[in-house]
């Protein structure tokens, strides 16, 4: 029998939570960030379980927009990353995928071969990709007269602060923006990660790109996702396989780590790094038993961790712990760690089988 440590996916929580953003996108439409595989979660899962909702799909490269494909939806699939070879626009052409073209050799690839429906990319401060603000006339105009009337569906930008209230950042990218592409009023516009959805009078103009608050994680500082009201998607389980009492002044785990203050029941949990939970989770880290809160007790092993059953007595061998899910947030994990939810999602390794519910 193979080990019972699972990921399980709540199909419903995750088309609660595009419903929200929706709700929150005001006059845009909401499309479906599901790039990184489903940010953990199985991308087929996610886009089928959303597909009678969802009007547009967007990932990040080719691959994934294939996969959306195989397993046969329809919808347009935006490529965030645009396309890496001049053969990827035969595809896009084919499959009806819109590239986010964001460089010049992108542009003549685009000029020498078959041209999909795209969108360009507008570098307003992230200054990872895109065309500055100042370039946009010169390359609109280059395109050709007929580009603004068919193929050329609109301007992207990617906001680089939006999780934090405190900064001005987000403002000063939206001015830039929407100065930037005025020209063009009859093109689109789409500049909404999930934060911005949290912004209080942030426009998001006509498409807004949800993703991490799809599957329940926060994408702002200082607030895990139920506190956003988003609903956990994921919940991260393992079994309990050993219980012990580790006597006052005995350690446990590598580096002996953690050493008891007084006599302690402790339980291993068939869950570690080698699964993608994180390695730097140290000790007082939440986990949850029979709907209980305990803790992480010393290092996390590959394929192991330890955790303290003081609070949960009851706990026996075989029940099932929650390293993150209903109980405890996979942003609260994540801070003990020192990342986001984003990377322990995406990083839930694949010999942890997905099982939806």
């Amino acid at each position: 029998m193979p080990r019972s440590t699972v990921a399980r996916v709540d199909l419903d929580a995750l088309r609660q939570n595009y419903r929200l953003a929706q709700a929150r996108a005001g006059g845009a439409r909401a499309m479906a960030v599901v790039k990184a595989n489903g940010y953990g979660h199985g991308i087929v899962n996610v886009a089928r379980a959303l597909a009678g909702e969802v009007e547009k799909f967007a990932v990040a490269c080719i691959e994934e927009a294939l996969a959306i494909r195989s397993a046969g939806l329809g919808q347009p699939v935006v490529l965030l990353q645009g396309v890496h070879a001049p053969d990827d626009l035969r595809d896009c052409v084919q499959h009806g995928f819109e590239p986010v073209m964001h460089c010049h050799g992108q542009l003549e690839w685009l000029a020498a071969g078959p041209q999909p429906r795209f969108w360009l990319k507008v570098n307003s401060g992230m200054n990872r990709l895109g065309f500055r603000p100042e370039e946009l006339d010169s390359v609109v105009a280059a395109l050709g007269p007929s580009a603004t009337r068919g193929p050329l569906l609109g301007f992207v930008t990617h906001f680089a602060c939006a999780d934090d209230l405190t900064s001005d950042m987000t403002d000063h990218q939206t001015r830039l923006f929407e100065d930037a592409t005025a020209a063009w009023p009859a093109l689109m516009r789409s500049v909404g990660n999930s934060a911005a959805h949290f912004r209080p009078g942030q426009p998001l103009y006509d498409w807004s790109r949800p993703g991490i608050m799809l599957y329940g994680a926060s994408p702002m500082i200082g607030k895990t996702g139920p506190e956003l009201g988003l609903q956990p998607v994921m919940t991260l389980e393992a079994p309990l396989i050993s219980t012990r009492v580790v006597r006052a002044g005995e350690s446990v785990g590598y580096g002996a780590g953690w050493v008891a203050q007084e006599d302690t029941r402790m339980g291993m949990v068939a869950i570690g790094y080698g699964d993608g939970y994180p390695r730097h989770a140290g000790t007082g880290t939440p986990a949850a038993i029979r709907g209980k809160r305990i803790r992480l007790l010393g290092r996390v092993s590959m394929d192991m961790l330890a955790v303290d059953l003081t609070g949960a007595p009851e706990a026996r061998e075989g029940d099932p712990v929650e390293l993150w899910g209903t109980t405890v947030s996979v942003d609260e994990v994540a801070s003990c760690a020192g990342t986001i939810g984003y990377e322990l999602l995406t990083g839930v390794t694949a010999r942890v089988p997905r099982v939806c519910e």
